[in-house]
């Protein structure tokens, strides 16, 4: 997900900063000419790109901290049974019901 957003990020940029420096005056968008209306949807699918990245890279990142956070409480909580465990053992009791 954080890689969507990311990628969808840079070609917002590339396509913005390619229109602002690469043509000199004229209606020319990498090596093509360019209608009016071709740039003004090129300039929209940037700010849409730019946008969605935007959007998509804090959807994916709280998800992953999301995750992270709940397999550190996993992680701990699985401690806690193995030292149970260990000290069940260790008293004698095996948690098996006596007949």
């Amino acid at each position: 997900m954080v890689f969507l957003g990311l990628l969808l990020i840079a070609l917002g940029i590339v396509a913005i900063l390619s229109a602002v420096f690469v043509s000199d005056g004229s209606a020319e968008l990498l090596g093509m000419d360019l209608t009016a209306l071709a740039i003004f949807l090129v300039g929209v699918g940037a700010g849409a790109a730019l946008i969605w990245g935007f959007a998509i890279l804090k959807y994916g990142t709280k998800r992953e901290l999301r995750q992270r956070k709940e397999r550190k409480q996993l992680g701990e909580l699985s401690e806690k049974l193995d030292q149970v465990e260990a000290e069940r053992r260790a008293d004698g009791d095996t948690g098996t019901p006596s007949a």
